[in-house]
């Protein structure tokens, strides 16, 4: 179904600024995934990127069917009911999903675990056969913190087959994904907010060609941190900008098991981990990944201050330009 929301509803701290202002831009939403997915694209034919959004959004409900943990007939639940020496055959989207989520773990040092410490290692993937053999009963995973990242991702793809290349796709704000830009800007115009403020906005940014993640704890909420089990303390939320990789060739899996190119993915796996690392962790990782740039708004007790402070690594990529700084809130 799709249909037009009333208001903007900021998810994790993040939304277009002045969306109504944007010249020839159309907006589309659908819910999946427990939350609202929207496409804003530019097109001359109402009608045309009507149906270019709806194939988007049915492919959303197809990622749903295939990696929920709780539909029981899903990939990822037949993976989590797996003993030790059982094997399963899965989709190419689930397949896609753990190779990313593999990489991840290794690139965070374990700050990103898609099994929350039950073993992701203990699964071994053969993606070229989409064969996931369980080397110990008990793995559980939960695709959460990238499955709507890898929709964006997807959904995006698909809108540029269609022909819709201005176009900015999101998951409940969560996890956006941004094509070309609107009609007379440079970027798509976003802001970053405090999650228990969203009034306040920290940071501005325009971008194109550019996949976002952002995660964020309001009051009460927990994040565990997988090496321990123990809920995290010192962060309030994480931005990640992730630029599109300058490639030839379409954006598919690699069956010598390297990972998609699905930066939206990559950006949703940060942001988490992100919440979890120390700066110094979150600086080399930055330096190491060219164009990637992360926001931090740490906690008063991560800074021995009497105020929380929004926390800058990274440098712009290629499509993308921020007016942010390190602040005092």
């Amino acid at each position: 179904m799709i249909g037009a929301m009333g208001a903007d509803q900021p998810n994790a701290g993040m939304v277009i600024e002045g969306r109504r202002e944007l010249e020839g831009v159309r907006r589309f939403s659908h819910e999946a995934m427990t939350t609202v997915f929207e496409v804003h694209a530019a097109h001359p034919d109402a009608r045309y990127a009507a149906q270019a959004a709806q194939a988007a959004f049915d492919c959303a409900d197809r990622l749903e069917r295939e990696l929920s943990r709780f539909l029981p007939n899903s990939d990822i639940s037949r993976i989590n009911r797996l003993a030790a020496g059982e094997t399963a055959r899965v989709g190419a989207a689930a397949m896609e999903c753990l190779v990313i989520a593999r990489h991840m773990l290794d690139l965070t040092g374990g700050a990103f675990d898609v099994s929350i410490g039950t073993g992701l290692s203990s699964l071994e993937l053969d993606p070229e056969d989409c064969l996931v053999r369980a080397t110990r009963s008990g793995v559980r995973i939960d695709l959460g913190g990238i499955g709507k990242g890898y929709a964006v991702d997807l959904m995006a793809e698909l809108l540029e087959e269609w022909g819709l290349e201005t176009a900015l796709v999101h998951g409940g704000f969560s996890s956006v994904r941004a094509l070309e830009a609107p009609p007379g800007l440079d970027g798509w115009p976003l802001t970053l907010s405090d999650p228990a403020n969203p009034s306040q906005v920290l940071a501005r940014l325009s971008v194109c060609q550019t996949a976002l993640g952002a995660s964020g704890r309001r009051k009460g909420d927990h994040v565990i941190e997988p090496r321990t089990g123990a809920p995290a303390r010192g962060r309030r939320a994480a931005w990640v900008a992730v630029p599109r990789p300058q490639i030839a060739g379409p954006e598919t899996a690699r069956t010598d098991g390297s990972p998609r190119i699905a930066p939206a993915a990559v950006a949703d796996a940060l942001t988490t981990a992100f919440l979890l690392q120390s700066p110094e962790e979150i600086e080399l990782l930055c330096e190491r990944s060219p164009g990637v740039e992360a926001w931090v708004l740490a906690e008063p007790t991560d800074n021995g201050g009497a105020e929380a402070t929004l926390l800058h690594f990274g440098g712009s990529g290629p499509g993308y330009t921020s007016a942010s700084s390190e602040v005092a809130i």
